[in-house]
């Protein structure tokens, strides 16, 4: 697939060009032209860590960017290589120029939808063809235990099907058409470079999977009646990000591959019975104890950012290797 043609930024809101002109007057020629963008989610800044001949820009320093206030993430933009040897010919290194959004924006910190998806529409316009979205997610699928990688073949979006979709108002035809189609918004020619990355690098099976990743506005985790709704209806995983960027970089003919990290497992279990409970106390007082253990273990299963954060250093390495091997071995 060839590369795509460049942007017209004139036929833009000026934001987008002063955005690319200051990013621009920041980089060396060799970086001002990325192929790749990755947006790094919770816990996940570490993708960047292998990046050669590596600049940061703060998004501070850069028109139209808002500042990510989300423990586990960063507030730049980082440009650089990824490197490898090229699989047909080991003697030849492969090298990609990327941009990596360390952190990203959501609409649970108070972002419009427009705002959170600028950083992918302005990747667009410096040249970017492919896009690899990441985040962090709590499994509903049964077989997806903590440390799992997803990749996502869809996505389940009430907020975007409802009232929140980026492309929302005044279409910006420099970028894309009014009505892009989405189902087939998650490239699988990507997602089998995926895979094949995965078994080459021995990652087994049962870590890696893929499945369909619902979007929820968060910033709270989901009750156990959102999550069985979410299940009943066709999620495997859920999470707080990602599908207003995969609907930019959709409408911006952008290829995307999108990798969910099942960093905790949702919570599906029955609800406490409380009658039975009851009950058994009148039958034997023993019988407290198994309530209070019960209650300990209810109080026990709920989700918390730290175990998000603590599974993302864990499973970092894998997942920087996996992106990378992508990169390098994929043809735009």
């Amino acid at each position: 697939m060839a590369p795509l043609p460049p942007v017209d930024l004139s036929a833009l809101p000026a934001q987008f060009g002063s955005a690319v002109e200051a990013i621009r007057k920041a980089l060396p020629k060799e970086l001002a032209s990325p192929q790749w963008g990755i947006i790094c989610g919770s816990g996940l800044s570490g993708l960047a860590s292998s990046l050669e001949d590596k600049v940061e820009l703060p998004y501070t320093d850069i028109p139209g960017f808002a500042e990510s206030t989300v423990e586990g993430h960063k507030s730049s933009l980082a440009f650089g290589f990824l490197s490898q040897a090229d699989e047909a010919d080991a003697a030849k290194v492969v090298r990609v120029p990327v941009v990596a959004c360390l952190g990203r924006f959501h609409t649970y910190e108070g972002h419009s939808a427009q705002a959170c998806v600028f950083p992918v529409r302005v990747m667009r316009c410096l040249g970017v063809s492919a896009v690899v979205v990441t985040n962090a997610a709590g499994g509903l699928h049964p077989d997806f235990e903590v440390g799992t990688i997803m990749a996502l073949h869809d996505h389940l979006s009430l907020p975007t099907l409802t009232s929140m979709n980026p492309l929302i108002g005044s279409n910006l035809s420099a970028l894309g058409p009014r009505f892009p189609p989405l189902s087939n918004a998650y490239d699988v020619e990507l997602r089998l470079s995926l895979f094949r990355a995965a078994h080459r690098l021995g990652i087994d099976d049962a870590s890696m999977q893929q499945g369909t990743y619902a979007y929820v506005l968060g910033p709270s985790y989901e009750s156990r009646a959102d999550a069985r709704f979410l299940k009943t209806v066709g999620a495997d995983a859920v999470g707080m990000s990602t599908v207003p960027e995969v609907i930019a970089a959709a409408h911006c003919g952008m290829r995307v591959l999108a990798i969910s990290l099942i960093t905790n497992k949702v919570v599906l279990s029955p609800y406490f019975d409380t009658r039975k409970a009851l009950n058994d106390e009148l039958r034997n007082s023993a019988k407290t104890t198994d309530a209070s253990e019960q209650i300990r273990a209810d109080k026990n299963e709920a989700a918390n950012h730290e175990e998000v954060l603590e599974v993302g250093r864990i499973r970092a390495e894998d997942m920087r290797k996996l992106v990378q091997s992508v990169v390098c071995q994929t043809v735009l």
